[in-house]
Parts: C-alpha cells; sequence; structure tokens
C-alpha cells in the first residue's frame, strides 16, 4: 500500500509521514527534493535538476515490494506541481508515471500551521500555500483516487 503523503510547505508532512510509518511499521520515504536542495546548498533548481529529481523518484516507486506499507513525505504530484508552477508545463512522461504508479490514498495536508522558515523552503505566503493546496487536490481528484483532508485547525 502506498500513501502518499502531500500539501504546501510548512504543513506537517515530514512529522505526519515519519509519524505513520511508526505506528504502522511502514516504510518512511523521504521527500528527495529537500534532500536535493540541500546537498546543493540552494532551493533554485532548473528543469533539468527538476527532472532529475521526478527520476529519482520514479525510480523509488519501480523499487518497491508489495509487502509493506509506504508513507511518501510528499511524492509526483507535488513535483509535477511545481513543473508547472516554476517553468508552465510538465514532462509527459512525469504525468505517465504518475498514472502508472498511483497511490492508493492520499494525506492532503492543509495550510493552517504557522510557516516555518528553514533553508529548503521558499513559499511562505498564505496565498501561495492555498494556491498549491487547492492545485494538489485537483490532480488528485483528477486521478479519482481516494483522499483524506488534514486539517491541524478545528
Amino acid at each position: 500500500m502506498k500513501v502518499g503523503i502531500i500539501g504546501p510547505e510548512s504543513t506537517g508532512k515530514s512529522s505526519l509521514a515519519r509519524y505513520l510509518a511508526r505506528r504502522y511499521n511502514g516504510t518512511y520515504i523521504p521527500e528527495y527534493a529537500r534532500e536535493y536542495v540541500e546537498r546543493k546548498g540552494s532551493i533554485e533548481v532548473t528543469w533539468d535538476e527538476l527532472c532529475e529529481i521526478a527520476r529519482y523518484q520514479i525510480e523509488e516507486l519501480e523499487s518497491l515490494s508489495g509487502e509493506a506499507i509506504y508513507f511518501f513525505d510528499t511524492e509526483l504530484i507535488v513535483t509535477k506541481v511545481w513543473f508547472d508552477y516554476a517553468f508552465g508545463r510538465v514532462p509527459e512522461w512525469l504525468n505517465e508515471a504518475i498514472c502508472r504508479y498511483p497511490m492508493d490514498v492520499y494525506l492532503l495536508t492543509y495550510p493552517d500551521l504557522p510557516w516555518i522558515p528553514d533553508p529548503a523552503r521558499s513559499n511562505g505566503s498564505d496565498a501561495i500555500r492555498l494556491e498549491l493546496f487547492l492545485r494538489y487536490e485537483s490532480e488528485i481528484q483528477a486521478l479519482n483516487i481516494p483522499y483524506y483532508i488534514i486539517q491541524h485547525k478545528v
């Protein structure tokens, strides 16, 4: 089973993914884009670098065994939205991979936690965080995959 945990920056995805992996004895799949930009030392990525991130994510999906529950701290939909947001276009091979390696369920984190800056984050504006949330939700809905919105404030 594959659980995609996606949402805007600073909405608790990493904490939630790690917690659920521990709680359900699953496998936590960390956010590769974060690792990439931290290693690079800059949050600015080129088209080619984003392609490299997406290809790594696809290789991760291809290597999974069917015997575990996986909790993805972001996944291909986030990368797709970033392609569109930053470059105004998305590689067709990425759309194909999203369909070929679907998640079983999504947990979509709502941007209701306060923004906490760190060197790997770039979009602290409430308006941008909400825009990204709505884009992620639209992508999930288009795939017709079950999802749940995780809100921290009631």
